[in-house]
């Protein structure tokens, strides 16, 4: 029943595809269109409950104090676990991504209680983009139901997360009064994981000063991002574009996606060259003179691009979140909302537990994170990896430049069209059929393109080829991701996970 729910949804996303062409003809026609520990024994939890009390002093280890990292240990300690969090520099980092939350991770802040670290930075508020062709075609893609996303500079959005966990007070037994923190924050490089019986019982680091020490704990998250060392650990391994936005009230990123393996060296000025002759011919014309004044300046900053399926080999007593477990192309801004999306989920997967000292248990319960998880991320995931591929493809090849073409214009359709992948893209609507009804609604949008009005044998040699390049862009994806997964997440044995059994003797009700 359910492989005929998917064809028929296919045959009427393509079936749509030739309407809404057929319409949009018409209209061109008539029309150019326009453009807590003592807080756990006797301090109930955020979610009214206590958490049972044992020898140590964490409960929790979170690597890395990034968006992740941060806003997980701000969860976590407001429900009353004990955390520490090791970060390799706690300076105020200065990068060139992460600046830019969509409006569904703007939702899982406010979730999380910790939209206020929006305010006092100088964050913009996003409500729409435009997509601007080579040829000067422009059109504005908004997002659904006057939602708006922020931007701005990553290293203040972190400083505001980490400030903002480090602050959540600890309480005393009797009277209630703050004496502390519930969340420990110290900079230190962690260089291996500790097993123990074949589970993690905690890390060592080494600190600012070199010292190395060990910390223990009954769970360990890894969120330290794409550059993680502890990924190999935990994971099985496999192994031109601009977006401009603004950071603040009077700067702008413009971010630049230099295809191949090999980028010129910015040493010797190579890749200054690049960006004025084959970059700067491709800005719009109100910012075609500040890309070249910002080139001269030469403050030119380079960030590889890392593309990492989610592949997590389950491990009693530590874990992944974030760009630690999966990363996508940078071109669409979704990491910090998919991070924050695992942040929410895990958090209330751990809700219902008192006690995380039994690492297997705990590690077989949380494999339902991954299923879960894999809504926001197979949409988000999707759309950066196709819409990467579409983008920054040769116009040499017929079909892949006719594809390159009907994007750009299905995008230009606006309404439903638009909105309806500014929602998947965003977070909003993470619904993995409507990503898939949309792909091939754009497939047959471009079919329809070139065999209407009049097909041509020339034109149909193109639509067949056309066809055989988006299936070729679209199932290698959908295969990364796990088809059964995302659309069957019923038939996976993980998806009925339930919190394991524990003792009542350990958990009190709140008041």
């Amino acid at each position: 029943m359910d492989s005929k729910h998917v064809f028929g949804g296919v045959v009427a996303a393509f079936l749509f595809g030739f309407v809404v062409l057929y319409s949009s003809r018409g209209r061109e026609n008539i029309k150019a269109s326009e453009k807590n520990r003592s807080k756990k024994t006797l301090k109930s939890s955020g979610n009214g409950v206590c958490r049972s009390n044992f020898a140590g002093n964490t409960d929790v280890i979170i690597v890395g104090a990034g968006v992740a990292g941060s806003a997980l240990a701000y969860a976590l300690a407001k429900d009353g676990w004990r955390v520490q969090v090791i970060e390799r520099d706690l300076t105020e980092p200065d990068r060139i991504v992460g600046e830019l939350l969509h409006a569904g991770g703007c939702i899982k802040l406010a979730e999380l209680g910790l939209e206020d670290c929006l305010d006092g930075i100088d964050s913009q508020i996003v409500f729409s983009f435009a997509a601007v062709h080579k040829d000067g075609r422009r059109t504005a893609i908004s997002y659904p139901s006057n939602a708006c996303s922020r931007s701005f500079h990553h290293g203040r959005f972190i400083q505001k997360l980490r400030e903002k966990a480090a602050s959540l007070p600890k309480y005393s037994s009797f009277p209630l009064q703050p004496i502390g923190t519930d969340v420990k924050l110290e900079q230190g490089t962690v260089t291996s994981l500790v097993e123990e019986n074949g589970s993690i019982k905690g890390v060592l680091y080494k600190t600012k000063a070199g010292q190395e020490l060990a910390a223990s704990a009954s769970l360990t998250i890894v969120c330290d991002g794409c550059f993680s060392n502890l990924r190999r650990n935990l994971c099985n391994p496999k192994d031109s574009i601009v977006v401009t936005y603004p950071i603040s009230s009077n700067e702008i990123r413009c971010f630049v996606d230099v295809p191949g393996s090999k980028q010129p060296p910015i040493s010797n000025g190579e890749m200054a060259s690049y960006l004025k002759t084959v970059v700067a011919p491709q800005m719009p014309p109100e910012l075609h003179n500040a890309f070249i004044c910002a080139i001269e300046k030469g403050n030119i900053r380079t960030m590889p691009n890392r593309i990492m399926a989610a592949s997590p080999s389950p491990t009693p007593g530590a874990f992944m979140i974030g760009d630690s477990l999966n990363m996508r192309h940078a071109v669409t801004g979704g990491g910090m909302t998919v991070g924050l999306s695992d942040v929410v989920l895990l958090r209330d997967l751990l809700r219902p537990l008192n006690d995380l000292r039994d690492g297997a248990a705990i590690c077989k319960y949380l494999e339902s994170f991954d299923i879960l998880r894999k809504p926001t991320a197979f949409a988000i995931n999707t759309l950066a990896s196709t819409l990467h591929t579409v983008f920054s493809s040769s116009d040499q090849d017929p079909s892949r430049k006719e594809m390159k073409e009907a994007f750009f214009n299905y995008l230009s359709l606006g309404g439903v069209f638009s909105e309806g992948l500014m929602a998947l893209l965003s977070g909003l609507n993470p619904a993995p059929l409507s990503l898939v009804f949309h792909c091939f609604a754009m497939l047959a949008y471009a079919v329809g393109r070139l065999l209407l009005p009049f097909p041509t044998p020339k034109r149909v040699c193109i639509a067949a080829k056309l066809i055989l390049v988006g299936l070729g862009i679209i199932f290698p994806i959908l295969k990364a991701e796990g088809i059964r997964a995302t659309f069957f997440p019923v038939t996976m044995p993980a998806y009925y996970r339930t919190p394991p059994v524990q003792s009542t003797d350990e958990r009190e009700t709140g008041k």
